[in-house]
């Protein structure tokens, strides 16, 4: 399958959160002056497991179609802001509507998975899963990351100066494997009373995203990888995903390589999440791992994320829940959706269009009157689409 090849960019406040940028990428809001690094999804050379992906060409006069999912929750909200500043900066992208949510028939799922694979890129809020529901209805998200082979997901949480944390100086790469482990949605009742659920771990799979990880830290010049596990537990399972990433590791004496339980991972986490570089984690590990890094740096509402394969890109907030607690009332924080959305025209090759969305969100973020109540502010959203349009 094919890995992400990096290639170099200057280190400007545009090339921040590049969809093609998963290092780094906060150096350029803090002000430094560090030498970027993108990831390319036009691989400059071979890799050694995989061809060379090449994102979606313009059609239609030079416009590109994105499926756009709109979700649950603050999904569909967050959508209509998306397309109203792309609207206002003339983006040249049209989106083909899918609405899959929770209640949404199989035809209507499968109808998303076909424009995926037309389109080859989509914007996606979260799809809730009722765990009320009968063992054979499948999580929406899960299943369309195994459909479209989506096997890495990458976010990157980093310390904000305009937003109040309780530890500083967090620069935290996570890479989940996205498509098999304990989301294998393998589950039987033996006999009445007892429950198994099959935890798949692959060869193949876990060289690819060690693989994944492991070219990524080399290009964006990170120092170390931590591989996650319970492979005391797990000695077959953890073992094996442990033993792939120790044969890739081995091909890059110039990273540091080291494996840490999951449970000592959380803990380290909660106390010196400094000590964290890179994290490469099998895939429950990663969703719950994911989460605490993310709220460190207080940004369910800040952090975007992207999910990649060899086909196909999908793009989303870097928290995968829905919101539905704070669905329209106006004050669910846009900004992880809008950034998620300036990494896929940066995908897309839009880039001018993504720097100057980014660059009217960035300055948007140093207005901390408008901050929203989930990053201690008592702003709203509308005032901060408001805002960022006035800086386009």
């Amino acid at each position: 399958m094919a890995l992400t090849l990096l290639r170099s960019t200057k280190g400007t406040l545009e090339d921040i959160f590049r969809p093609n940028v998963l290092c780094r990428l906060w150096d350029c809001l803090l002000g430094q002056t560090t030498s970027q690094r993108s990831i390319s999804y036009r691989p400059l050379s071979a890799t050694n497991i995989g061809y060379e992906l090449i994102p979606p060409s313009a059609k239609y006069g030079g416009r590109h179609t994105v499926t756009l999912i709109p979700g649950d929750g603050i999904g569909p909200e967050l959508m209509v802001h998306v397309k109203s500043l792309f609207t206002h900066a003339c983006v040249p992208v049209d989106f083909e509507e899918v609405q899959v949510d929770s209640t949404c028939s199989p035809e209507d799922f499968h109808s998303a998975i076909l424009s995926i694979r037309r389109n080859g890129v989509a914007l996606k809020g979260n799809i809730a899963t009722d765990h009320n529901l009968p063992s054979t209805h499948l999580s929406r998200n899960s299943l369309l990351r195994k459909c479209l082979d989506l096997y890495a997901n990458v976010i990157h949480c980093k310390s904000l100066p305009s937003v109040l944390t309780r530890h500083k100086d967090i620069d935290i790469i996570a890479i989940r494997e996205n498509t098999e482990g304990e989301y294998s949605n393998l589950e039987h009742e033996g006999v009445p009373g007892v429950v198994e659920t099959l935890k798949i771990t692959t060869k193949s799979k876990s060289l690819r995203i060690a693989e994944y990880a492991f070219q990524l830290a080399h290009e964006m010049g990170r120092k170390k990888v931590t591989a996650i596990h319970k492979a005391e537990i797990m000695k077959l399972t953890d073992g094996l995903f442990l033993q792939c990433c120790a044969e890739v590791a081995s091909r890059y004496p110039q990273i540091a390589f080291e494996t840490m339980n999951v449970d000592f991972t959380t803990m380290q986490l909660v106390t010196q999440p400094q000590k964290f570089d890179v994290m490469l984690m099998p895939n429950l590990y990663g969703n719950i791992i994911n989460n605490i890094c993310i709220g460190l740096v207080r940004g369910a509402g800040l952090v975007p994320g992207a999910n990649y394969g060899h086909q196909y890109a999908v793009f989303e907030t870097g928290a995968r829940q829905t919101g539905k607690n704070i669905a329209a009332k106006n004050i669910a924080n846009p900004t992880a959706m809008l950034l998620a959305s300036c990494i896929m025209l940066d995908y897309l090759e839009l880039t001018s269009y993504a720097t100057c969305i980014r660059n009217a969100i960035l300055a948007s973020m140093g207005n901390k009157s408008i901050h929203t109540p989930d990053i201690g502010g008592h702003g709203t959203t509308s005032e901060i689409i408001q805002d960022i349009l006035s800086h386009i």
